[in-house]
């Protein structure tokens, strides 16, 4: 994995780009090999994340930057298996060990997204930034499946029994 993002988006704060980050996200660990279930357990990850750093972080500022960094994580035989994502902003540092959400006990709306986002991701790093602002770094392997989605290439769709494929475009 190359130390240069294959992909980096800066965002505003505001909530009106959360689709399009999901959407993103959901697009990319699709052509990385993720199933359907995964890609959009990874875009809600993210998107918890993002209104954290927007709600806590930012005080619900709607002008500040949030950067989006993402990486294909290959598998043994260099075809990708996983993503890296990391999320940076500006907004006001914390200790990353205070970076938990309240206790599951507590049922009452809110408050869950670090647990969504640990329980989705094979790994969460919350650290901070030099200067000033945090970063999250989030990795999760693909299931390794039946027909490798290459990069470049469709990945193959299912064909009912007894149905063809059709030919040519």
């Amino acid at each position: 994995m190359s130390d240069r993002p294959h992909i980096r988006v800066e965002l505003l704060s505001n909530p009106i780009y959360l689709s399009g980050a999901r959407e993103l996200v959901g697009s990319v660990a699709k052509r990385l090999g993720f199933d359907d279930l995964d890609c959009s357990k990874i875009a809600l990850a993210v998107d918890e994340a993002l209104c954290n750093i927007i709600r806590h972080g930012y005080n619900r500022r709607t002008d500040r930057p949030i950067w989006i960094s993402i990486w294909p994580i290959d598998d043994a035989s260099g075809r990708p298996g996983g993503i890296k994502i990391v999320i940076e902003d500006e907004a006001k540092q914390v200790e990353p060990m205070q970076m938990r959400g309240r206790e599951l006990s507590d049922i009452r709306p809110g408050g869950l997204g670090v647990h969504i986002i640990r329980e989705v991701m094979d790994d969460a790093t919350y650290e901070r930034r030099e200067g000033k602002g945090m970063r999250l770094t989030l990795t999760k392997k693909a299931e390794a499946q039946d027909h490798p989605v290459r990069l470049g290439s469709r990945p193959p769709s299912p064909t009912p029994a007894g149905e063809r494929q059709p030919s040519g475009r």
